[in-house]
């Protein structure tokens, strides 16, 4: 999603048979020495929570397919595959070298980056404990270990992590440069899907998590496009309208543009109301999430610039969320996600502000592949922060929103209550404390916004 712009609205005359089917780009098999993005720094300087937890980090990739997703062009059931990484507590093994993540730049340049996980190895069994569940959604385009630091992050915390790579959306799918928006209404009408199909599915085939996944705890983290998914998983739905759907997919036939418009205005993973009129894919019933989601991230959502969920449902929303914007965001504009952040009905909701930060506040730093062509390098870049930086705040407040809302680890809530502004900036002649969990003079250019319900 970070080279989507509102320039998209005046590009809307592509067939929706081009929107709907892409041409992967070939990758080439050279092996390159896995790169370090993250090399030592002291804890001083970083959050508290940022610290890696007790657990070992074990990663293993998975195929997997939903059957039955509905295709609009056949009106029908239709199978739709996806790629996922799946991370997990593992118990620590010497022997084990740690392996490395393979992907593509934009551009189709490969590159191979160092992780902190061993590949394959058993899931940690821990007596009675079992592992709640993170979805990582990526946006348009990227990758399932576009927040690897992320992932890896949160496992060795005690959770499992699955990172999807969301099937025409992905760096290796989509040409950029002739055919950027060749798979967005796909994105549009698939990535609240795949993230309720990765937890309905994961539950049902527990050995894939060697049955140590808790499946009534999960929280989804979605950035961009995957922020947009998020919402809409969580139990906001989609308010497309006959502009903003011929926008967004190109269409001009009124009758096709009905059509679009009522099948992309869905809720919680794809339901519709009973007043939709699509016998179909209505339920008969008023949507609600998957009680299993008990808090969401939404890292620079898109959609609120477009005012694409309706009122109603974000006033509705009930499960924990957790908003990061950047203020300069020229992709989600921080009105819109100001917007999302106000409408929300749930009672503990927090709103953190990168200031001077564009859109790309979430993946990880850009390879040194990407140096070369604004193309790569502008899918991770931020000119006015530290890449580093940003994804170690992340994982501070990562870890504090689902220890808080889905372990419900009273302690952790506190690294949510927080004052506006951590920049000790002096009052009378006295420096402030700054917020919880970080050192002194090293929170600055941040501020926080919350409505939050102590669980």
């Amino acid at each position: 999603m970070t080279a989507f712009t509102s320039s998209l609205s005046r590009r809307n005359a592509l067939a929706l048979g081009l929107l709907l089917v892409t041409s992967p780009l070939a990758v080439s098999a050279k092996q390159t020495i896995p790169e370090q993005l993250y090399p030592a720094l002291s804890a001083e300087v970083l959050p508290e929570l940022a610290a890696a937890g007790r657990f070992a980090v074990g990663v293993k990739t998975l195929q997997v397919t939903d059957p039955a997703r509905f295709d609009p062009l056949t009106q029908g059931p239709k199978a739709r595959k996806l790629t996922l990484e799946i991370w997990y507590p593992a118990a620590a093994d010497a022997s084990k070298a740690l392996t490395s993540y393979e992907n593509q730049s934009r551009s189709g340049v490969p590159f191979s980056l160092q992780a902190s996980a061993m590949r394959d190895v058993p899931v940690l069994k821990n007596g009675k404990e079992k592992y709640p569940l993170v979805v990582l959604s990526h946006g348009y385009t990227g990758y399932r270990t576009i927040m690897f630091y992320l992932a890896e992050h949160l496992a060795s915390q005690g959770y499992i992590v699955v990172g999807i790579d969301h099937t025409d959306s992905t760096n290796a799918e989509i040409d950029m440069k002739a055919a950027p928006f060749a798979g967005f209404v796909s994105t549009l009408l698939n990535r609240s899907r795949d993230q309720q199909f990765v937890l309905e599915h994961l539950r049902r085939e527990s050995a894939l998590t060697g049955s140590q996944l808790d499946g009534s705890k999960a929280a989804v983290i979605g950035y961009s496009m995957g922020g947009f998914g998020a919402l809409s998983t969580i139990g906001a739905c989609y308010d497309f309208n006959p502009m903003t759907t011929a926008a967004f997919t190109g269409l001009k036939d009124p009758a096709q543009l009905a059509a679009m418009q009522q099948l992309l205005n869905s809720c919680a993973g794809g339901q519709y109301p009973a007043a939709a009129e699509k016998p179909s894919q209505a339920s008969g019933a008023t949507p609600t999430p998957d009680p299993a989601w008990q808090a969401a991230i939404a890292l620079a959502p898109w959609g609120g610039q477009h005012q694409l969920f309706s009122a109603s449902s974000l006033a509705s929303l009930k499960v924990p969320v957790l908003y990061v914007a950047g203020d300069l965001d020229d992709v989600s504009g921080y009105a819109g996600m100001q917007s999302l952040y106000q409408q929300s009905g749930s009672k503990a909701k927090y709103l953190l502000t990168y200031h001077n930060a564009r859109h790309n506040i979430a993946p990880h730093p850009a390879p040194a592949v990407a140096s070369s062509s604004e193309l790569d390098v502008g899918h991770y870049h931020e000119p006015a922060w530290s890449v580093r930086t940003l994804n170690e705040v992340n994982k501070h407040f990562a870890l504090a929103m689902l220890d808080c809302h889905v372990k419900q680890q009273k302690a952790r809530c506190a690294y949510l209550d927080l004052p506006a502004s951590p920049d000790q900036k002096p009052v009378d002649g006295k420096t402030p404390d700054t917020w919880r969990g970080f050192d002194h003079r090293y929170a600055t250019g941040m501020s926080w916004q919350q409505g939050a319900a102590k669980p």
